[in-house]
């Protein structure tokens, strides 16, 4: 497929305001031979999913400081990989970052396969990140659907079928405008275009290229689109975490979770498990060890994918020695900042410490 009228205006577009990051070559560094790190693009789109371009930059600058090959994230601890991931969410992404890190290394030659088929046979790569890491690094033709091109080609085409009902109609109108020549740049481009001109509210309709072939705008309609379905309503979940603090040395008591399931493998402080019917009058009859529990100020607040989450806070200063629990470990004060501690965690301590 040749380039058309439409790909051929965002690509002259792209080449002009492409967004500097991290992870990506510039059109002009590519025009001068530079050729794009399949490491470094499986790993940004690993750490973009569900989170921001602007909260993964100082992830992804460390990751790659710390490990700056496949190769070296294959053979670091996945403590260690979880500690540098803590804060960014959806801790699943982060063990199967592992555990591709670890395959490629393994059977590929520390090489990422080039197409979307075989990449889609590594953990933690569904279509969207196999597309993107073919397109992106390996110049191969496929449609790279993120939701800044949900918006985009909604709006361009008028596609009024909610999502998620209208991605395949989407991904087909990607397929098709997607060009044999630079797929991979027209792909960020069209992510550049949703993330700085055709923006959620009030798009810069007389900035973009393709303003004159926007159905979306030419109706009036571009600002209503995409349809979503309605939300189903999260439920709340309750419970109670315990913050044991050694009243000698300020080190707080931690635990790990369990490998799988929610937060698996991140550090925790004590707790009870989280339910709709959590009985909060009795928090205490769940503390870890008998000690003089105070309840802090306020409760934490967190919501996860599918619920919302409040924690009664309580704190204790105890002798290390008389607390000791089975697979729990003592955290000084300057090491706990260093902990793999996702946000609701951190929240926890904030409550209790500050």
């Amino acid at each position: 497929m040749s380039n058309t009228p439409l790909s051929s205006s965002l690509l002259d577009w792209y080449d002009r305001h492409a967004r500097s990051l991290p992870w990506r070559v510039s059109p002009e560094n590519r025009r001068l031979g530079e050729i794009p790190d399949p490491y470094r693009i499986w790993l940004s789109e690993v750490m973009l999913q569900q989170t921001t371009v602007a909260a993964v930059k100082s992830y992804f600058e460390t990751f790659t400081r710390t490990w700056p090959t496949v190769n070296a994230l294959a053979v670091a601890d996945e403590e260690d990989v979880m500690k540098a991931w803590a804060g960014l969410g959806y801790y699943s992404r982060a063990r199967n970052l592992k555990k591709c890190a670890d395959l490629v290394a393994k059977d590929y030659g520390g090489k990422f396969p080039d197409t979307e088929e075989a990449l889609l046979k590594l953990p933690g790569i569904g279509p969207y990140t196999a597309a993107a890491i073919a397109t992106i690094a390996f110049d191969q033709h496929a449609a790279v659907v993120d939701g800044n091109v949900e918006r985009v080609l909604s709006r361009l085409n008028v596609i009024e079928t909610p999502l998620p009902g209208a991605k395949p109609e989407i991904k087909a109108v990607m397929a098709e405008l997607t060009p044999e020549d630079r797929p991979g740049d027209f792909a960020q481009a069209v992510m550049d275009l949703g993330a700085t001109i055709c923006t959620p509210k009030k798009p810069a309709c007389a900035l973009c290229p393709w303003w004159e072939d926007c159905q979306g705008h030419a109706s009036g309609l571009a600002e209503t689109l995409p349809r979503k379905a309605p939300k189903t309503k999260k439920p709340t979940r309750y419970g109670a975490a315990f913050v044991a603090v050694d009243q000698t040395s300020g080190a707080v008591l931690l635990r790990r979770r369990p490998p799988e399931g929610l937060l698996g493998g991140m550090s925790e402080v004590p707790g009870t498990h989280w339910a709709e019917d959590f009985d909060l009058d009795n928090c205490l009859s769940s503390a870890p060890f008998p000690a003089d529990w105070a309840k802090c100020f306020g409760e934490v607040k967190h919501t996860f994918t599918h619920f919302h989450l409040k924690l009664t806070v309580y704190r204790a200063e105890v002798a290390a020695a008389t607390a000791g629990l089975e697979d729990c470990w003592w955290s000084l004060p300057e090491a706990v900042q260093g902990e793999a501690l996702p946000t609701v965690m951190r929240k926890v301590l904030g409550a209790a410490l500050d």
